[in-house]
């Protein structure tokens, strides 16, 4: 029975490919047609990407090509040669993706959290393109995340705060830390 994952791995084209994902290589092997989501969460573990429609409605799977937001959904493998991605996991190892996990935390965004990696991904790629984005430019920047518990509110206000959260507060030390 075909759960719609790997459709195409029946027709017995496969291939091995290098995907560059947050900073690591991995060598798999899969149909050039599997979608990178599947290609994350099957083949190198990382299941912080979520499915949500499988036809890059929702944003959950949302991820960075290239520091630029994707749906990882109907991106296929073989489109990845030489191009880098990053995903939730590693997200926060940058300035602007330590910033929105930190807004996101400080507001309380999350309510069931399923959306909220897509959502995320999203707010960080606004963050380090716009140093203080208008409530136009998150929603053009959010368009297509959908949120089934609509913390939209919440999530607009995480994204203004990450904004205006100086480096130096989300890279510091952590209290009680080495000093």
């Amino acid at each position: 029975m075909d759960d719609g994952r790997h459709g195409q791995e029946s027709r017995g084209t496969m291939m091995m490919v290098d995907v560059q994902v947050n900073g690591v290589v991995h060598q798999v092997e899969a149909p050039p047609d599997m979608p990178l989501l599947w290609v994350l969460r099957d083949l190198i573990g990382l299941t912080g990407t979520k499915f949500g429609c499988g036809i890059a409605q929702c944003g959950a799977c949302t991820v960075h090509l290239d520091g630029h937001p994707v749906r990882s959904c109907v991106l296929p493998v073989s489109a990845l040669k030489g191009r880098a991605v990053t995903t939730i996991e590693a997200v926060g190892q940058t300035p602007a993706g330590r910033r929105v996990q930190q807004a996101w935390l400080d507001v309380d965004v999350v309510q069931c959290g399923y959306c909220q990696s897509g959502q995320i991904m999203s707010a960080t790629a606004l963050v380090e393109r716009v140093a203080s984005p208008t409530d136009a430019d998150i929603d053009a920047a959010m368009a297509g995340n959908l949120c089934r518990c609509a913390t939209y509110v919440r999530i607009r206000t995480a994204i203004k705060k990450a904004a205006m959260i100086p480096l130096a507060d989300v890279f510091a030390a952590p209290e009680g830390g080495e000093a």
